[in-house]
């Protein structure tokens, strides 16, 4: 098993599988997300950092998820709508996943492998917990939902103007 994120798809919000070999080559930074939680206003600071550095090579993977509390019930399309309206976000948007338990998306098995939480514990907490992956597909840390996007800048900024990742 290779140690990166590209042996991975995911469904977009269309549907559509979307193989990650795509983001090859980018600083890539994979988040579940909710419509209702607390931390939903993050979703206006990955824009900004999207805006600010995608023509760099950031990507951003927002990941829907349904196992906090219940705070992102809508579908797929309705999810869409709520952050083209709200936040106007042009990142990725993917289909709803779970991040936890027998049914959690592969990739974040893996994610939880490659960056455990606190204390080594595998499970993720709550919605909007933030991995941070280099042009190579590695994972390299895990940020906490109280994260705010922008305390991570620094990290991607560096990242985008490595050449490659010297751990």
């Amino acid at each position: 098993m290779t140690n990166n994120i590209y042996q991975f798809s995911a469904k977009d919000t269309l549907g559509e599988t979307v193989e990650l070999t795509r983001y090859k080559n980018k600083v890539v930074l994979i988040v579940n997300t909710a419509s209702a939680c607390g931390f939903t206003p993050q979703y206006q600071g990955l824009q900004n950092l999207y805006k600010k550095h995608q023509a760099q090579g950031l990507e951003i993977l927002a990941f829907p998820c349904n196992q906090f509390k219940q705070q992102e019930k809508g579908s797929d399309e309705e999810i869409k709508q709520f952050c083209d309206l709200r936040f106007k976000i042009k990142f990725p948007l993917f289909s709803k996943v779970d991040v936890n338990g027998e049914n959690s998306h592969p990739l974040f098995a893996f994610l939880k492998s490659q960056a455990p939480g606190i204390l080594g514990s595998k499970g993720i907490k709550w919605n909007f917990t933030k991995f941070l992956v280099n042009k190579e597909g590695k994972v390299l840390k895990r940020y906490a939902p109280t994260t705010k996007p922008e305390a991570i800048e620094a990290d991607i900024e560096k990242l985008l103007q490595a050449l490659t990742y010297e751990p």
